[in-house]
């Protein structure tokens, strides 16, 4: 099948001229969560992973992804197609300039950052932009786009009205000299017209395009389908909602102004016709992603009152747990899923729970599927990462657990808690303001340091608010952008260990940065806030290598954890919650 459509691109790059092209695992928004119909790289080579990019040349492929999908990559793709290669040890541009100089490599500008584009270009690759994706033209059965709705997301969740949030961003516009910013990420769109949707899988967003003013006023591009009537009054007389295909002539009115577009962000179609129609582009930040990540008072509590339910929802599901073994990876993560369905304002998954016994927790961003569905035996290893999306928060938090009866290996438990250190580390960090999440992430990293042990993701990411469950511009890693953490900002925090062919280990829960009070401090200071409600596996932890500060804190943890979650159970979960949380003394 995969080699059949590898060779209908191969046929249709030929009838066009093209001698390569180049797949990104993307959407015309260039977001993580795709619709099936922008599923691209899936349908052309098998890998189902939310990060990575194909070249295709006329006699060579390879497909690309980062260290989080290395097994995957290995086991979704057939090596007599394609060479697999990790796109930060070779990234494409060199790759492609090895093997394919002076060719005329193809790409879509509706699907690559500008960006994005100049690596290719700083290579010395040729890039001829298509108006035509050839790849669409041979995906004979692709999906219709999604079509689903644009909702009123009410104030009591919001926090902040969208006309105040259109008022802010345009100030921020005028003092920057600039008359308009193009808008192309739909969770910016949803966060600034208080919007949410149901266009693509664990991320409730309505799919389409805006253009915010300098004066606050916005115009939607969207399918006016999706935007009934009840919407269209909440949204108000200052956003005009016009058809898709409206944009080129929008952005042709816009000759001769200043237009912000997020040149990391944004498709290069957008910066190419704005230059083409006679407007200034100027690169920088789509304008919403600092203030939407600095969530409001009501966001935070909302946030907190998400964790609360979900940890009751995790908590009976860690219990259930006790007696999983023979049950499977899919089994589990429906279980957890049903919790999680009782609970008020459930909305579903902040994304697939990544569900993985034994070897199987060793692939960073697994996702089950009927093939890979595996038991759950006795003494082994189990990672659970889940997240659930409620209509004020969102929630992500990963255990890692043994199945017992016997007692965990030695050093099974000595790197549980190398990882757990590292979590503590993070939890416990103060630190001055305007430090970034490339300063930090080290924290979490230096006991397995100790050891020479490592892992291969970032330490953290942004989570939205009824939103995207990854979220900018913030990241705690070592390749995160220098972007200062500030209060108001919620964060993982996610150190792990993988020993592929046995078994995974990462400890996660939200964090939100807050003011921390120091008096006599000079100047500002934050700390972090803990979300999530959940207790550690004991059995994995080798006291002996916590300091006192380290087990005063995960005493103190487990009491809250007990306090917030045992009324909400009854009987046995009651009973096993309060004796998983007892202190280690």
């Amino acid at each position: 099948m995969h080699a059949e459509r590898l060779a209908d691109l191969r046929a249709e790059l030929a009838r066009t001229g093209l001698d390569g092209f180049i797949v990104p695992r993307a959407d015309e928004h260039l977001g993580e969560y795709v619709p099936e119909n922008a599923e691209r790289l899936t349908w052309l080579t098998g890998f189902t992973g939310s990060a990575g990019l194909a070249v295709v040349l006329a006699d060579v492929a390879a497909v690309f992804s980062d260290g989080r999908y290395v097994l995957q990559l290995a086991a979704q793709t057939d090596a007599a197609l394609w060479e697999r290669r990790h796109i930060i040890d070779e990234p494409p541009p060199a790759w492609l300039a090895a093997r394919a100089a002076g060719a005329r490599i193809g790409y879509d500008p509706l699907l690559t950052a500008e960006d994005g584009l100049q690596r290719f270009v700083e290579a010395g690759v040729t890039m001829v932009p298509v108006e035509q994706n050839p790849l669409d033209a041979v995906w004979r059965d692709r999906p219709a786009p999604p079509m689903a709705p644009a909702v009123p997301h009410p104030l009591a969740f919001a926090g902040v009205s969208s006309a105040d949030k259109r008022a802010e961003i345009g100030a921020t516009l005028r003092q920057d000299g600039q008359d308009a910013a193009v808008i192309t990420d739909p969770a910016s769109i949803a966060w600034l017209l208080n919007v949410r949707g149901g266009d693509v899988g664990f991320n409730p967003v309505a799919l389409g395009f805006a253009v915010l003013h300098a004066d606050g006023g916005c115009e939607l591009f969207m399918a006016p389908a999706k935007v009934p009537p009840a919407t269209r009054d909440w949204l108000g007389n200052a956003v005009s909602v016009q058809d898709r295909a409206g944009l080129p002539a929008a952005l042709a009115a816009l000759a001769g102004r200043k237009v912000r577009v997020d040149a990391a962000g944004a498709p290069a179609w957008f910066a190419q016709t704005l230059r083409a129609a006679g407007a200034t582009v100027v690169a920088g930040m789509d304008p919403c992603l600092l203030p939407k990540a600095r969530k409001n008072p009501v966001e935070q509590q909302g946030s907190r009152d998400a964790h609360a339910r979900d940890a009751v929802a995790v908590c009976r599901f860690l219990h259930w747990l006790e007696s999983a073994v023979g049950e499977t990876e899919m089994s589990a993560a429906e279980r957890l899923l049903a919790f999680r369905a009782e609970g008020e304002r459930f909305r579903g998954e902040s994304f697939p729970a990544i569900s993985g016994a034994g070897e199987n927790g060793a692939i960073i961003h697994y996702r089950v599927t009927p093939q890979s569905n595996r038991t759950i035996g006795p003494n082994e290893v189990y990672l659970c990462d889940s997240g659930a999306q409620y209509e004020d928060g969102t929630t992500d938090v990963t255990r890692t657990v043994w199945t017992g009866p016997d007692a965990p290996p030695a050093e099974l438990r000595e790197r549980f808690t190398r990882v757990l250190k590292g979590h503590i580390a993070l939890s416990t960090l103060v630190f001055p303001r305007g430090v970034a999440g490339a300063h930090i992430d080290a924290f979490a990293r230096a006991a397995l340091w100790q050891a020479g042990l490592d892992y291969d993701h970032g330490t953290g990411h942004g989570v939205g608010s009824y939103l995207s469950v990854h979220e900018g511009p913030v990241s705690i890693s070592r390749a995160a952008r220098p972007i200062p953490v500030e209060a108001g900002m919620i964060l993982s925090n996610e150190p792990g260990y993988y020993l592929p062919g046995a078994y995974g280990i990462r400890l996660e829960n939200l964090i939100l940065a807050q003011p921390a009070d120091f008096p006599a401090a000079r100047k500002p200071f934050l700390r972090f806030e803990t979300l999530t409600w959940a207790p550690f596996d004991r059995r994995l932890i080798a006291s002996y290598l916590l300091t006192r500060a380290e087990v005063d804190w995960l005493d103190r943890y487990h009491e809250d954890v007990a306090r917030m979650v045992a009324p909400h159970l009854s009987g046995a979960a009651e009973a096993w919650l309060r004796g998983a949380c007892e202190g280690l003394g």
